[in-house]
């Protein structure tokens, strides 16, 4: 079974920066229409250099997805460049550190809504964009989407620090798991990536901070490196392809082996 998403149009979102970037580079590297959204324009197109921009099958798009009217903007730009969309790529993500006991912290409010609730406003104009498809296609016997949300091993943690991240993350796959159930019969499948400590914005500026997070992270991942976006670009290209044709629901886990030992004490970003 091949891993190939060439001629798919995927819609990417966080693609500013980081891991976001680097899973919409790899699409586009694999031959797929791919629109890179996010809130932060300037960073959209200081990432793309002036050749890659007159690539025909890039489209960049910024904008507030918190808003319903970004989202069906986004949606619509989608199918006047491409007619179509077979990804959804949930990358916009954020992680920030919090106060359990603190009660005017408003970290968990910030993070549902930024890691949660924009995902699934996304998830569900897109999941009916592909119903629509699905009653065109002609092949009844394979899916006709695949959404892939951004997770992290902090869901399974107890970090109270990173409470907000944890219970939004952990929303994130119950979330994961109901839309894969709602939309298997729509043969749409939802699948989602938890990782563990990867150089994305944020660790770099955690380590910029706090040099000896790099070491202690290194110590407790059996694989003994950090991650790279790429780790993670390839991990969603498995689940974006027909090589993963009859899996959905999955939380897949890309942490290096860091689950497996789980030390408490380690961020796990």
């Amino acid at each position: 079974m091949s891993f190939s998403i060439a001629g798919k149009t995927a819609i990417v979102t966080g693609a500013a920066h980081g891991i976001g970037m680097a899973i919409g580079r790899q699409f586009l590297d694999q031959g797929a229409n791919v629109v890179f959204a996010d809130l932060d324009e300037k960073g959209l197109k200081s990432q793309i250099s002036s050749s890659t921009a007159e690539n025909p099958c890039l489209r960049l798009f910024a904008g507030d997805l918190r808003e319903r009217l970004t989202v069906a903007n986004l949606l619509s730009a989608t199918i006047d460049a491409f007619d179509r969309v077979d990804i959804l790529v949930n990358a916009a993500r954020q992680c920030q550190q919090s106060d359990p006991l603190e009660p005017q912290d408003d970290s968990i409010e910030l993070l549902l809504q930024q890691n949660l609730l924009t995902s699934l406003r996304l998830s569900q104009a897109v999941a009916k964009r592909m119903m629509a498809q699905a009653e065109d296609s002609r092949e009844k016997d394979r899916h006709v989407g695949s959404i892939i949300n951004l997770s992290s091993i902090a869901a399974r943690r107890t970090q109270p620090e990173l409470m907000a991240y944890s219970i939004s993350t952990a929303a994130v796959d119950q979330m994961t798991r109901s839309l894969a159930v709602a939309l298997a019969p729509h043969r749409i499948r939802v699948n989602a990536v938890a990782f563990g400590s990867v150089m994305s914005a944020s660790l770099k500026d955690q380590i910029r901070q706090h040099e000896e997070y790099r070491a202690s992270i290194i110590e407790h991942t059996p694989m003994a490196r950090i991650g790279k976006a790429s780790d993670i670009a390839e991990s969603v290209q498995f689940l974006a392809s027909d090589a993963s044709g009859f899996m959905t629901g999955q939380i897949l886990t890309v942490d290096g082996g860091r689950t497996l030992i789980d030390p408490v004490s380690v961020p796990a970003h």
